[in-house]
């Protein structure tokens, strides 16, 4: 097999459409842009939405609600997956170094959901109340990142 040997397969290649050649084409004199009208004419742009003047679909429509510009989005961990995961010490960089957050966002809060059996020293923003009994009680501790004391 060499270079002068391939093919693209069947069906992938398709002639380009001549327009505008003589009424015999089937896609002659208009060249398949109807007679008359907005897009007849070359150079034609219009808006993502427009209706011809009628009152767009997405300005017709209610709106409801607001998005909160202060909003705070944290890494949820719960002890749980903790429990499953390999070593005794989690802080932000080990997860994510691990996989289990993708993006910290604010920081990272540990929720109490699950099980934990084992001893582990966890590093976050923010513990639920829930979450440090269970890490506590298992004979592990908590820090908490960005505060004195806990």
């Amino acid at each position: 097999m060499n270079l002068s040997n391939l093919k693209p397969p069947a069906g992938q290649k398709h002639a380009k459409r001549r327009v505008g050649r003589g009424m015999g084409s089937g896609r002659g004199k208009t060249s398949g842009r109807g007679s008359k009208g907005q897009h007849s004419v070359s150079g034609v742009s219009l808006l993502r939405g427009f209706e011809g003047g009628q009152m767009p679909l997405h300005r017709r429509l209610p709106k409801r609600g607001f998005t909160n510009i202060f909003r705070v989005e944290y890494a949820i961990v719960n002890v749980g997956r903790l429990e499953k995961l390999a070593g005794d010490a989690f802080d932000p960089d080990r997860l994510v170094e691990l996989g289990v957050i993708k993006k910290l966002g604010a920081g990272l809060k540990i929720l109490g959901g699950g099980e934990l059996k084992r001893k582990v020293q966890v590093t976050a923003h923010l513990f639920s109340k829930s979450a440090a009994e269970k890490i506590q009680a298992a004979g592990g501790s908590v820090v908490v990142i960005g505060s004195s004391g806990h």
